[in-house]
């Protein structure tokens, strides 16, 4: 939080003194009603206007310095916002594979929307009022001890006491506030889950009982929120409570003063003056634990949590020039052994095609392979140096993949493509035509340009699989992993999208179960997984042998 606040320091500094300008508003209002209440105790009319006016000048004063302070605080909140959320976003992007599968994505999407709405809500509004009460309170105590030593040091004495009661409120707040996130984590979740859902809810007539389940989160969320409010506004009232009765022995107290012949202008001054020491208090140690709570919210949603599950650090740069070889590789998923010592060679440039019976392991051996899942035993080396030493940001870097659904931004083609990175619109453009985007983007007034529907409603399935592979292209990718990008197409545009991966440049690695008769034969090896090896063909040798089988 600390460095959240100070990364624009001259500007937190403008932002502080924003907060305390009220207090100079403060102090003059309570000058003038002192003065004007004193006035009345001189029985001089003239001295009553000369009051009178000084207090309009004070007042204007006033609203000037409440404009100031609000443009000198509004640019320092909205960019400290700003990057709250970048590194929110930011935490979530830096997750491996591995430990970002661990929670589901509406968990993410609930703390960048939620989390961050409740902290924006609290966060600013308890700092520059607790920041400007502080002043207040600072201020009139000082004053305080010049008119009158004894009596300043009884308030200050008092608000120790009752800062030490809201210190006991503190751990209750932050777990509260804690307890109103992840609830809403688990409604979001619900929520999504429903909707994605909904088709099949529908068909089956059984949407009723998802919308009880679905109230009921909504139940459970507001009840969290309610007791959230209802705790911090009981021990507000509390403070209140306290504070009243020490205001009530003020007045005794300034009564005892006006007996032994002190002014009004004095007594007024004094008790306006300790409220601006009791008040603030009272507001400011709720605030404050406030204020807790939406650090540790802030704390939860952009604090780097990742579990390092291996010592070994991993410095070394991605480096693809000749072979990937995997010696001796095991892996077991819910006590299941799916590999028991699979031996293969991946070579830089050939085409691998991963076959197998449904449940073998090839979308495993893809997780694998692409550094997904790394908790496999033996050896995988790139160029001979270990997968676990190479930078994952590196490797992912230099790899691309096509899946059977593309996920597609409602943005430009051009974003889809490029991925919001700054890349020369050539570059993007060959890209698109090598992928055999050529006749669509002819078809496209904008080209490039075209503004796609939300997840490229408006595209075939084959525009969808081409857009991908443009991606992989523009990114300059030296392997690209391909996970049934054809299983969802028709015969003609399977071949198609086929012969396009084929012609690439890149290593390619890919699962199919279809076969395309004179092309799935152009792939220079395939690697089948079986009984938990995996036993490595020539394209020729494999087609060959599922011939003489087949006769």
């Amino acid at each position: 939080m600390k460095d959240l606040l100070l990364k624009r320091k001259s500007r937190f500094i403008l932002y502080v003194i924003a907060c305390f300008l009220p207090v100079i508003d403060t102090l003059l209002r309570n000058i003038s009603i002192a003065l004007l209440i004193g006035s009345v105790e001189t029985k001089d009319i003239n001295y009553f206007f000369k009051v009178f006016a000084l207090s309009i000048l004070f007042i204007i004063i006033g609203i000037l310095l409440f404009v100031i302070s609000r443009f000198m605080r509004i640019s320092y909140m909205r960019d400290t916002i700003l990057d709250v959320r970048m590194n929110a976003f930011d935490r979530i992007l830096k997750y491996s594979y591995k430990n970002f599968s661990k929670k589901s994505k509406d968990v993410y999407i609930s703390n960048l929307v939620n989390d961050i709405n409740v902290f924006e809500q609290n966060f600013f509004l308890r700092l520059i009022n607790t920041i400007y009460q502080g002043g207040v309170y600072v201020i009139s105590l000082i004053i305080l001890f010049f008119i009158d030593f004894k009596f300043a040091l009884g308030i200050f004495a008092i608000s120790i006491l009752m800062f030490f009661i809201s210190k006991s409120f503190e751990g209750k707040t932050v777990r509260l506030q804690e307890e109103v996130s992840t609830n809403n984590e688990k409604f979001t979740t619900n929520i999504s889950n429903t909707f994605n859902g909904l088709e099949i809810l529908k068909l089956n007539s059984i949407e009723d009982k998802f919308l009880y389940n679905t109230l009921k989160a909504i139940d459970k969320v507001e009840k969290k929120k309610l007791y959230y409010t209802v705790f911090t506004d009981s021990q507000r009232s509390f403070t209140n409570i306290l504070g009243y009765g020490v205001f009530i022995g003020i007045i005794v107290y300034c009564i005892n003063l006006a007996l032994q012949g002190a002014s009004f202008t004095k007594l007024t001054l004094m008790i306006q003056l300790s409220n601006g020491c009791i008040w603030p208090i009272v507001q400011i140690l709720p605030w404050f634990n406030e204020l807790k709570a939406s650090a540790k919210i802030y704390d939860k949603i952009t604090k780097d949590d990742e579990e390092k599950d291996s010592e070994i650090i991993k410095e070394k740069e991605f480096k693809f020039d000749s072979k990937l070889e995997v010696n001796n590789l095991r892996f077991s998923y819910d006590n299941k052994e799916i590999f028991k010592g699979a031996n293969f060679v991946i070579e830089k440039g050939k085409k691998y095609l991963i076959k197998g019976v449904s449940g073998a392991g090839k979308s495993t051996l893809i997780n694998i392979l692409s550094m997904v899942n790394d908790d496999y035993e033996g050896t995988i080396t790139l160029d001979g140096v270990n997968y676990r030493e190479i930078n994952e940001k590196s490797f992912n870097d230099n790899i691309s993949f096509v899946y059977q659904d593309v996920f597609l931004f409602e943005d430009t083609i051009y974003n889809n493509i490029a991925l919001y990175k700054d890349m020369k619109e050539e570059t993007v453009l060959k890209a698109a035509i090598d992928a055999g985007l050529e006749d669509f983007l002819n078809e496209r007034p904008l080209g490039l340009q075209e503004k796609l529907m939300e997840n490229g409603k408006n595209l075939s399935g084959g525009q969808r699989q081409r857009i991908s592979i443009a991606r992989a292209l523009a990114k300059g990718a030296n392997i690209l992993f391909v996970d049934e990008a054809t299983s969802s197409l028709n015969e003609e545009l399977g071949r198609a999208i086929e012969n396009t991966l084929l012609s690439l440049d890149s290593t390619v690695i890919a699962i199919s179960h279809r076969y395309y008769e004179g092309i799935s034969e152009k792939y220079d090896y395939v690697l089948e997984v079986k009984d938990g090896l995996v036993h490595q063909y020539s394209s020729k040798d494999y087609f060959n042998k599922l011939e003489v089988l087949a006769v």
